[in-house]
């Protein structure tokens, strides 16, 4: 961003992630998520969801694709970070200016990707196996990009469980006597920081204590002794 501050001789402001998008009032386009723009900014700074496509494998075989895979990723981030859970918001968030500049390639002149794409991108190409590994490893390589910049003296990790509620016959819910409901029981890993390093999807039913193995069949705390050795190497 050229002036964060908004001081400038012009009454435009332009982002440096994409220099064709400039920020002015104009009442006949509004959207309400502008605030996405400053996180956008800063994905471009550190590289995010690059990095995080660039881990992906694309399932598409054909030469169609109307957006890249960065951007579906992009707007799959970014529409939770605005509090949109549901990939049927993509209905409307693909005609939402900020969105479409978001997503980026011909989205800005055209639309973001519908209900459909989304849906097909999260469910299908996410949940292969390959791709559903490198998801795993994706907050790790995040967290290394930011430390990169800033190295941080201590690492602490810390280790928890919590509770994702579930409706109908989901596979693998099951209820949950601790939470009371019928849920998943993931297991997650946040450093001193709070910021999320791993986590493991299990069954609604696991003990609280228990090492139970995630979808990809490797146990959680068995992961984190190489979690923290390779936190030792980037510090």
């Amino acid at each position: 961003m050229a002036d964060p501050a908004g001081e400038s001789k012009s009454a435009a402001l332009r982002l440096d992630f994409d220099r064709r998008l400039i920020l002015r009032f104009r009442g006949s386009v509004i959207t309400s998520d502008g605030g996405l723009l400053a996180y956008r900014e800063l994905d471009d700074a550190v590289g995010l969801t690059d990095t995080g496509a660039d881990t992906l494998a694309d399932a598409r075989t054909g030469k169609n694709g109307r957006h890249l895979l960065c951007g579906l990723l992009r707007q799959s981030v970014f529409g939770r970070l605005a509090g949109y859970e549901d990939v049927n918001d993509a209905d409307r968030l693909c005609r939402d200016p900020a969105m479409r500049w978001i997503v980026g390639g011909g989205a800005p002149m055209g639309r973001a990707a519908s209900a459909s794409q989304m849906g097909r991108f999260e469910t299908e190409w996410l949940a292969r196996r390959g791709n559903f590994a490198a998801l795993a490893d994706l907050p790790g390589h995040w967290i290394d990009a930011v430390h990169q910049r800033r190295r941080p003296r201590v690492i602490v990790l810390d280790m928890d469980s919590s509770e994702s509620p579930t409706y109908g016959a989901q596979e693998g819910s099951a209820y949950n006597g601790h939470f009371g409901c019928t849920c998943y029981h993931p297991l997650f890993v946040f450093n001193q920081l709070g910021d999320l390093e791993r986590c493991a999807l299990r069954s609604g039913n696991v003990h609280l204590r228990d090492p139970a193995t995630d979808q990809s069949g490797r146990s959680g705390e068995d992961r984190i002794p190489a979690l923290a050795s390779r936190r030792s190497t980037a510090a």
